[in-house]
């Protein structure tokens, strides 16, 4: 992955980190849920500090209850350390044996378009429709991804000018945006249900 200035977690080593690897990306992606994103993407420089290394393969041979205490420590990786320490290991399980232990080969090998990139980012563990449509927007419109029809495979992530999620931040009034936008979803959500 060919270095690229991210501005997600307000954290410089951290934004390097993810500018600079591609499964550490992947790996920030898959722990945004139920923490603030600058949370989330902060976590693999985490992982990284406390075991000195982000690789695919010495992840997914890491002991995996040492793994676990890595995510417990303060400050901790994620708050609920168990599930998402198994969650990455079994994504650099899938990167290490599926994508020869190179996580941007998910969306270049093979030169694929947008639809192929979703389909092998929807087959990894851990990501739904909607979370591989915001990375497959977050390679499109942050880092340069030239897949054919890779607007229109991630939906509604895809359109430029709007504040919808992670792909949308590149500073720290955009973070403001997209996180308006995430509440009056969750607002417009919670009305509907009643």
């Amino acid at each position: 992955m060919d270095p690229m200035a991210l501005n997600i977690t307000g954290d410089t080593a951290a934004d390097e980190l993810l500018g600079n690897d591609a499964f550490a990306l992947l790996t920030g992606m898959l722990l945004d849920q139920q923490v603030p994103m600058e949370s989330a993407f902060a976590g693999p420089e985490k992982i990284r500090q406390r075991i000195g290394t982000i690789d695919p393969a010495a992840i997914a041979d890491y002991d995996p209850e040492a793994f676990v205490d890595v995510f417990k420590q303060t400050p901790a990786v994620h708050r609920f350390p168990g599930s998402m320490a198994g969650r990455v290991q079994a994504l650099a399980v899938a990167v290490r044996d599926e994508w020869g232990d190179d996580a941007s080969a998910i969306w270049t090998q093979g030169d694929p378009d947008g639809a192929e990139v979703l389909r092998r980012l929807k087959a990894l563990p851990g990501f739904g429709e909607q979370k591989a449509k915001i990375f497959l927007a977050l390679l499109g419109k942050q880092l340069g991804l030239k897949a054919s029809g890779w607007r229109e495979a991630a939906g509604h992530y895809g359109e430029d000018g709007v504040y919808r999620s992670v792909a949308d931040i590149v500073d720290p009034e955009s973070l403001v945006r997209v996180r308006a936008t995430k509440q009056a979803a969750k607002a417009a959500a919670k009305d509907a249900k009643s």
